[in-house]
């Protein structure tokens, strides 16, 4: 199976292991991220006027070439999933924004929000599903208490990403299962870490992540994984208590598939500190 994917800016600079850890998964797993070509950045933040257009054309973009190939539209990113699926859906059902935004792109044929928008997640728990997905395994990550950081742009607004349970959700959780693991459920899981205002608010973001931090490790988690590269980044680097380690979700799933070398397997006994973080305790700065 053949999806088209929106890798987005982020993965391919200071996330990149969300992107490699991902396709060598969807090959071990039977399907294929077959990345679109010419791709623009989504702008990583759904805009909220009424009237805007302009920051939503390279979504539409993405959205129409996966049309005119036939094929779903597979993203990774949490911010890129969220501003896609939300464009997704005023094409749908806003006519004045299909209107200007078709007159504008002046297509072969009209875009209308015919594409299926999946994130990477969801292929796994309703293409190849969690029970396949376990008998791929072939190194178990027994042992390892592992809590799921959704954050907030997978789950909201309920209505339109369609994703999971808002105030419970659980595929993360079934995923960590089918890899061998215990999964950690917290209170904080679901709860913003304040990673937009990382730079411009670093003492408001690091209250934000000691919340999250001190939830997890009060429930028993000893390490974190995300979807998120700017929650990836405000996790690891704000935040002043205990912390865990924290890693995409993409990384663990390669691992437990046998795929990462030995030399790659992360240390989960490290602390999470600047130690291990590559660019991202080198730079400073989160691309978004």
């Amino acid at each position: 199976m053949v999806y088209s994917y929106y890798p987005g800016c982020t993965l391919k600079n200071k996330a990149q292991d969300l992107d490699r850890y991902a396709r060598m998964s969807a090959e071990a797993l039977g399907f294929t991220l077959q990345e679109i070509e010419e791709w623009q950045c989504c702008g990583a933040v759904y805009p909220l006027a009424s009237d805007e257009i302009a920051t939503k054309l390279s979504a539409v973009r993405a959205l129409n070439d996966a049309k005119e190939k036939g094929q779903d539209l597979v993203t990774l990113c949490s911010a890129c999933h969220h501003v896609i699926k939300r464009v997704n859906d005023d094409m749908q059902h806003v006519e004045d924004i299909r209107t200007r935004a078709n007159n504008y792109l002046k297509l072969d044929e009209p875009y209308l929000g015919e594409t299926k928008v999946l994130h990477f997640l969801e292929v796994l728990r309703d293409r190849v599903g969690f029970d396949t997905l376990k008998e791929k395994v072939v190194r178990p990550l027994t042992g390892r208490k592992i809590g799921a950081y959704y954050g907030c742009m997978l789950l909201r607004p309920s209505s339109v990403m369609a994703f999971d349970d808002p105030e419970n959700p659980t595929v993360m959780e079934d995923f960590i299962r089918a890899l061998g693991a215990e999964p950690v459920v917290y209170p904080f899981r679901n709860e913003c870490c304040g990673g937009y205002i990382s730079l411009k608010d670093k003492p408001l973001a690091g209250s934000l992540v000691d919340k999250v931090m001190e939830s997890a490790v009060c429930h028993g988690a000893e390490e974190l994984i995300t979807a998120c590269p700017l929650c990836l980044y405000n996790l690891r680097n704000s935040g002043s208590r205990e912390k865990v380690p924290v890693t995409y979700l993409t990384e663990i799933l390669a691992e437990a598939l046998g795929l990462l070398p030995e030399k790659e397997a992360p240390d989960h006994a490290a602390a999470s500190g600047a130690e291990g973080q590559g660019e991202y305790a080198e730079g400073g700065d989160a691309d978004v």
